[in-house]
């Protein structure tokens, strides 16, 4: 009878970036919480906020498209930021339908201190790194993600989540 190791391994699905990746994230999602929590941000809003600051005035769908996600759940969302004051909904001029997306001021507030606090978790998990390999993945994890957006296209995959 083999002698079994104290802890399982996972060696041969660490053969596989996809795998890894998904490791990684699950190792960060606690931590991401846990930063976000004191601005009483999830993930989802943050990333929406964020979007949102950096583009004035873009509707409701094209909020959903830059995450990755439904137009009917971008609703929701839409709502928690407005109800907190940290975005505004405007009419789009020519589109009954539409409305534009605006950060309030409590809203570009509220960003800066998150924002600096992402920066300061960025900072703890990627201290083992150099700024060029900091960019370097960055740049890495940016193409796979390219990569498998063209195989969803295809046929081959779903929709990423920005967030999820």
């Amino acid at each position: 009878m083999q002698d079994r190791p104290s802890e399982p391994t996972d060696h041969k699905l660490r053969q596989f970036a996809g795998y890894t990746m998904k490791r990684a994230f699950l190792a960060l999602r606690a931590d991401v919480t846990a930063t976000l929590a004191p601005f009483e941000l999830r993930t989802a809003t943050f990333s929406a906020l964020g979007i949102i600051i950096e583009n004035p005035d873009l509707t409701q769908s094209q909020l959903a498209q830059a995450l990755g996600v439904e137009r009917s759940g971008i609703v929701v969302l839409v709502d928690e930021l407005e109800n907190r004051d940290l975005i505004s909904r405007n009419k789009v001029k020519g589109d009954r339908r539409s409305y534009a997306l605006r950060v309030t001021l409590a809203g570009r507030r509220l960003w800066q201190k998150a924002e600096a606090a992402m920066q300061r978790h960025e900072d703890r998990i990627c201290s083992g790194l150099s700024a060029a390999e900091r960019e370097a993945l960055n740049d890495m994890l940016r193409r796979v993600e390219t990569a498998a957006a063209a195989l969803g296209e295809g046929g081959g995959g779903g929709k990423a989540n920005a967030y999820d």
